[in-house]
C-alpha cells in the first residue's frame, strides 16, 4: 500500500461495524471547532461503538460524538456535553475520574469527571482518518493507534501529543487497530494483514513480528495471567499466546450451528477474571478458563455487536447496532426467559 488515501479503509474494530452497516461514509464529515454532539432522547438507541467503566459508573461512546453515562447499571443513560459531532471509536477509563475517547479527524478527548464532561485534547485534520484505539500505562503515560500507521504518544497526560510512528517497522502505513497493556510484560499492538508488533520498554522501541494470520485483526486484549493475550478479527479468527506472542494457539471458535464466522469487533476483561468477546451477528463469547475455550451464544436478533462490559448483577452490557443492550451472562436480553445456545 502506497500513502495514497484509500477511499475506504478495511475495517477496524468498533469501527468496523460502522462500515458494516453501510454509514462510515456519511458520518464522517468535517466537524468544526464550536460544534457539540446533539442531544438526542434516542441516543442510547444510536449507533455505539464502545464501553467502559469509569469507577462503578457506565460510560458509551458512537455515533455523531454521542457519549453517555450511567450511574445505575445501564437502566438510564444521561448524555454528556463532547465537543464533536464525529464518529468516535473508543474510549479508556484509567480510574474512576479519568478518561480518554478517540474517534475521527484524529481526535483525543478527556474526561476528568468520570465521563460527564469532556474537552478536546488532540485533533489532526490534515490525517483524514481515525483513531480506533487508546490505553494509558499511568496518569502521564498513553498511547493512540489509528488508521495509516498513527501511533500517538503523551508523557504528560495529554496536554501534549507527538506522533511517533516511526517507531514501527510499517512502511505501507498498515492501519493499527488495536494496543493492549500484557500484564508483567509490555504493550502489544495488532492491525492490517495480520500485523503485529510489541514493546517490552513502555512504547520506546517495537519489534515486529510474525503473526499466526495474515488477514485483518481488529484488537488485542491482555488477560488475567501474565505474558497472556488474545488477538481476534476476521471470520471469527481468534488467536491466543502465553509468551508474549513469541508463539501463538489458533482457538476453535463452535457456534450452534458450525464455526463461527462472524468477525470479532471486541473484547473485555471482566472483574473475575472471565473474558468476553463480541462481534457481528449476535455473537457473544465468553471464557472462564483464562481464554483457552469458549462458549459461544448467538442472539437472535443477529444485531451487529461492538462492544461489551460487566454488570454488577453478573450480566453484560452490550453496545453496538441499536444502541445498549443489557444482557444476561451470556448475552441474551435479560427480558429473555430461555437463552438459546
Amino acid at each position: 500500500m502506497t500513502q495514497a488515501r484509500r477511499s475506504t479503509w478495511p475495517l477496524a474494530a468498533g469501527a468496523m461495524l460502522a462500515l458494516a452497516m453501510g454509514i462510515w461514509a456519511e458520518r464522517a464529515q468535517a466537524a468544526t471547532a464550536d460544534e457539540y454532539s446533539s442531544e438526542s432522547a434516542k441516543a442510547s438507541q444510536s449507533l455505539l461503538i464502545d464501553a467502559a467503566h469509569a469507577g462503578q459508573r457506565l460510560v458509551v461512546v458512537g455515533d455523531r460524538g454521542h457519549i453517555l453515562f450511567s450511574d445505575d447499571q445501564g437502566k438510564t443513560w444521561t448524555q454528556a456535553r463532547v465537543p464533536t459531532r464525529q464518529l468516535l471509536t473508543a474510549v479508556f477509563f484509567l480510574d474512576d475520574k479519568r478518561g480518554w475517547a478517540v474517534g475521527h479527524d484524529a481526535q483525543i478527548l478527556v474526561s476528568t469527571d468520570g465521563g460527564a464532561t469532556w474537552t478536546r485534547q488532540f485533533e489532526d485534520l490534515s490525517r483524514e482518518a481515525p483513531l480506533l484505539d487508546i490505553t494509558f500505562l499511568d496518569a502521564q503515560h498513553g498511547f493512540a493507534v489509528g488508521a495509516y500507521g498513527a501511533l500517538l504518544e503523551t508523557a504528560d497526560g495529554g496536554q501534549h501529543w507527538q506522533e511517533v510512528g516511526d517507531r514501527l517497522d510499517n512502511p505501507d502505513q498498515l492501519h493499527l487497530n488495536g494496543i493492549a497493556v500484557v500484564k508483567d510484560a509490555g504493550l502489544f499492538i495488532v492491525g492490517e494483514q495480520g500485523s503485529m508488533y510489541r514493546s517490552s520498554d513502555n512504547g520506546q522501541t517495537w519489534t515486529k513480528l510474525e503473526g499466526p494470520y495474515e488477514g485483518s485483526l481488529f484488537g488485542v486484549i491482555g488477560t488475567a495471567h501474565a505474558h497472556t493475550l488474545l488477538a481476534y478479527g476476521l471470520r471469527g479468527n481468534l488467536f491466543r499466546s502465553t509468551d508474549f506472542g513469541d508463539s501463538w494457539q489458533p482457538i476453535a471458535l463452535k457456534a450452534a450451528r458450525g464455526t463461527l464466522e462472524f468477525g470479532l469487533a471486541s473484547a473485555t476483561l471482566l472483574d473475575d477474571g472471565s473474558l468476553v468477546l463480541v462481534g457481528n451477528g449476535g455473537s457473544v463469547l465468553r471464557s472462564q478458563d483464562d481464554g483457552q475455550t469458549f462458549s459461544v451464544y448467538n442472539r437472535a436478533d443477529r444485531i451487529a455487536l461492538a462492544g461489551a462490559s460487566g454488570l454488577a448483577n453478573g450480566g453484560l452490557l452490550l453496545v453496538g447496532q441499536g444502541g445498549v443492550h443489557l444482557a444476561t451472562a451470556e448475552g441474551a436480553d435479560q427480558t429473555d426467559k430461555e437463552p438459546r445456545p
